[in-house]
């Protein structure tokens, strides 16, 4: 099995803020990251898919089509964003790194499937050079 990757860029802003808690409880569970103005990321994310190099062109699949994929679908709906309001996928749901991460891998898993054999293997997404989340499309209860 042989596992390719490919990163992307893009910032947006958002808060954490659950609306059933009072801000005080906001603030003391999301510190400033509940900031009533937003905040900003210049997020980096990372796809890897997994399968069999062709035999005819010896990829997995083509990076310049997973590219263009991830662009289209993920990068031109969240870039320069406000992800609590500007973006239909994140609708109703906090906007951490962990449901952001889980809303890409709905949207990519059947894109991928649509144009290769390979199968999607992981989403890597950085929020900052220290903090990062992946998924490997295990249901999260």
């Amino acid at each position: 099995m042989v596992y390719i990757s490919r990163q992307e860029h893009f910032n947006a802003a958002h808060k954490l803020h659950n609306p059933k808690w009072s801000e005080e409880r906001n603030r003391e569970v999301f510190g400033p990251c509940a900031n009533a103005n937003w905040h900003g990321h210049n997020y980096d994310l990372i796809v890897t898919v997994k399968g069999r190099p062709d035999p005819e062109t010896g990829f997995v699949i083509d990076l310049k089509q997973l590219s263009t994929l991830i662009r289209t679908h993920i990068v031109d709906e969240v870039d320069h964003k406000n992800l609590n309001i500007d973006v239909p996928f994140m609708q109703g749901q906090l906007a951490s790194t962990e449901n952001l991460v889980i809303a890409f891998w709905k949207i990519l898993q059947p894109e991928i499937e649509r144009i290769s054999s390979a199968k999607l293997h992981s989403i890597k997404l950085y929020e900052t050079p220290r903090n990062f989340v992946e998924y490997y499309g295990e249901e999260v209860n």
